[in-house]
């Protein structure tokens, strides 16, 4: 159901105080924002179903079905131990790349209570609106006492490994320097939650945490995708006051938090005297100040084919979905859009034929849909 239309022309290409030369840049296309869905609260993630409908899920413990523009009942089976306060709640959904015969669907969440939590990722089967079959396969230890930074992004990889972001906890910053702590990380497991014989820190110890580490030296990641065409993983992730990076991740590499950073601690203080240092990774881009990036897609489809290639995040701060202008890995320009909504914009995703669907960050959280003004 088509609940409202705008149709707005407005767009601002920002002067790339985050370190990027000025470039003159295509403006974004006339475009139309449809509302696709309301009343969701706090919408956290979307994925696309095979049959045109979508999975979206509420922070506060639900998991919604959007067909034909309307909201079906709640989807059962979900985690009974989903952990909702703070930050804290039903995250991220993504689908097996084989969902179409296997019906995995991949769900994250904060599980535990005020003293003791965790991030955890559990699978299941969805069949109709049901999920059964249910497995946990993976819980970042150790649990921690804050309920904040969660992290929680996911993305499959051409091998079918799923890559999982953790956070720091705000309080844990130490534990993104050390391999025996799964907290700030990205990891990677099989699909059924076992070690992949070749990540980069497995050793003859089957419970050693390091086994799972893919990278690290991170902070608060919530933006991750593989990029089939470029056959690279980005992230991006939240610094402190500033310091917000764009990471192009690599198996092994350390990413440097909290040892370097552009950003300040939210008192003023200094994190580290360091913004570079021997063996740890620059960003490929910084926001400074912060933008609060959260999701991000790249584009490709028939539909606004002139971003075909480039990167759209999701900006909490800024109300608005920032286009990252490519030239191969390097970021050229950037592009303010959907500012007229005066939403923070907690996801962004593609569809295969082009359009974009964000996620409104509220207690009357919002799908939103946009196309090019000609396709109405």
């Amino acid at each position: 159901m088509l609940y409202r239309v705008f149709i707005f022309g407005l767009l601002i290409l920002l002067s790339c105080n985050s370190h990027l030369s000025a470039a003159q840049q295509a403006p974004f296309p006339s475009y139309t924002i449809q509302e696709v869905a309301s009343g969701l609260n706090f919408p956290w993630s979307l994925a696309f179903l095979p049959d045109g409908s979508l999975l979206v899920t509420e922070r506060t413990g639900k998991l919604a079905r959007i067909s034909h523009d309307k909201v079906s009942a709640p989807i059962t089976g979900l985690p009974t131990d989903i952990y909702v306060k703070g930050q804290g709640g039903l995250l991220e959904v993504v689908l097996h790349p084989n969902f179409a015969s296997n019906n995995w669907v991949y769900i994250s969440y904060a599980t535990g209570n005020d003293d003791q939590n965790a991030l955890r990722v559990m699978r299941a089967k969805l069949i109709g609106n049901k999920l059964v079959e249910q497995q946990v396969v993976f819980t970042v230890t150790p649990f921690k006492s804050t309920p904040v930074h969660f992290a929680g992004r996911m993305a499959f990889l051409p091998d079918n490994t799923l890559l999982i972001t953790s956070g720091d906890g705000f309080d844990y910053r130490e534990d993104a320097q050390r391999l025996n702590s799964l907290l700030v990380k990205i990891i990677r497991i099989n699909d059924d939650g076992s070690v992949p014989t070749n990540n980069p820190f497995v050793t003859e110890n089957p419970d050693s945490p390091s086994n799972y580490v893919f990278s690290y030296g991170h902070r608060n990641h919530q933006g991750l995708l593989f990029d089939s065409k470029r056959n690279v993983i980005f992230s991006n992730e939240h610094g402190p006051d500033g310091g917000d990076e764009l990471n192009i991740i690599q198996a092994g590499v350390n990413y440097g938090w909290p040892v370097i950073t552009q950003g300040l601690d939210y008192i003023g203080s200094r994190i580290s005297p360091f913004t570079e240092y021997p063996n740890m990774q620059q960003p490929r881009l910084d926001w400074t100040p912060s933008i609060a990036p959260s999701g991000m897609a790249v584009h490709q489809g028939h539909l606004f084919s002139e971003l075909n290639g480039d990167l759209l995040v999701s900006v909490l701060k800024f109300k608005e979905v920032r286009w990252l202008h490519m030239d191969g890995l390097n970021v050229v320009g950037q592009t303010s859009l959907f500012k007229e909504l005066e939403q923070r914009v907690r996801d962004v995703r593609v569809h295969p034929d082009g359009s974009i669907y964000i996620l409104t960050d509220s207690e009357n959280g919002k799908v939103l849909r946009i196309i090019p003004s000609e396709d109405i």
